[in-house]
């Protein structure tokens, strides 16, 4: 219910989804049944596993998340949290606001044990291949612990759901040597040193789309900064190249020539590809698909939160992260009593 585009570009883009998915056995609607009723009609969506969760309520953008979920006990995100806590569903994938989909995963939902906080990750497109940036906005004040597990989280995500056999783990820092950074980072990479990571250091801005790390680490606040500019840079330079190539009959005469290395480099940049960004460390699959997401977006987040949870990403989270636990409380290392 909290997309931009309505209620029947959401069921459209669960069709799909349906239609190229046979690992999905049920499919929860979550929301205003006569709304989603009527979508349902509108897309000719018949899927037998489709059911609909009625909520009478929404988080909307301008609501406090804490509040509003307080408040709003009918809310289609709690509603929708809540069929993962029973063990209804195994994920929730929201387009709402995503301070209420990450308080409902912390309050309804709880972190993995031995996970002190949760974090959003993002995968970013770079010339061959891709990396994931955690946290991307959900923490803007970090402790170094909070670094070292989106670290091992990042990590697990990357070679599970990703494919990279042994990620490159690094800490965005503002140089590359070990003493470069600030007390964060600084104490972040003595723990990471520590780990059962492939753990290559600190990395700059620059290194970023080089294809020299694969999981990118910072505290919140750089890390949706990072991300902003990233996706506001693609823009302008998409704009400021449509701009050049129609000045004179000749540059359109070239463009028209490169238009399917245009086309090509718009689709790897895509973010319709992944639909969003995961959750991570969370007791179930907990997926923040974009707000402005159409039909096929929609349909992305769905295949990547199935293929998250078909790889158990989840357990295997849980796993390394009590393994990293032991290994930092042996060096001396104190673990909140949260994790």
């Amino acid at each position: 219910m909290g997309g931009d585009h309505g209620c029947a570009v959401v069921v459209e883009g669960v069709r799909r989804a349906l239609e190229a998915d046979t690992k999905i056995s049920t499919l929860f609607l979550v929301g205003d049944q006569a709304e989603i009723e009527s979508a349902l009609v509108a897309t000719g969506c018949h899927d037998l596993r489709v059911q609909i969760v009625h909520a009478s309520e929404v988080v909307t953008m301008n609501d406090r998340p804490v509040t509003a979920l307080r408040k709003k006990r009918d809310s289609s995100i709690g509603r929708g949290a809540e069929l993962v806590h029973d063990g209804q569903a195994d994920a929730v994938i929201s387009l709402g606001n995503t301070g209420g989909i990450f308080t409902a995963a912390t309050f309804k939902l709880g972190r993995i044990t031995g996970v002190d906080r949760g974090c959003i990750a993002t995968i970013i497109p770079r010339q061959e291949n891709e990396f994931v940036l955690l946290d991307a906005g959900a923490n803007i004040e970090c402790k170094p612990l909070h670094l070292a597990q989106f670290a091992v989280m990042g990590s697990v995500y990357s070679r599970e759901v990703l494919g990279y056999k042994k990620p490159r783990v690094g800490i965005l820092s503002i140089g590359t040597e070990d003493s470069k950074g600030n007390e964060l980072t600084l104490e972040a990479f003595k723990l990471c040193k520590q780990l059962d990571l492939n753990f290559i250091g600190n990395i700059e801005g620059h290194d970023l789309f080089k294809d020299h790390v694969d999981v990118v680490v910072c505290d919140g606040f750089v890390g949706n900064i990072v991300l902003k500019t990233c996706e506001s840079l693609a823009v302008a330079v998409f704009s400021m190249l449509k701009r050049e190539l129609v000045r004179n009959p000749k540059r359109q005469i070239g463009a028209y020539l490169a238009k399917n290395a245009f086309q090509a480099i718009r689709r790897r940049m895509d973010p319709e590809v992944h639909g969003g960004a995961p959750l991570l460390g969370f007791n179930g699959m907990v997926f923040k698909a974009h707000g402005s997401s159409r039909e096929r977006a929609i349909a992305s987040a769905l295949r990547v939160t199935a293929d998250a949870v078909q790889h158990r990403v989840n357990e295997i989270i849980a796993r390394e992260i009590v393994s990293a636990n032991e290994k930092l409380a042996a060096a001396g290392i104190s673990i909140p009593a949260s994790a």
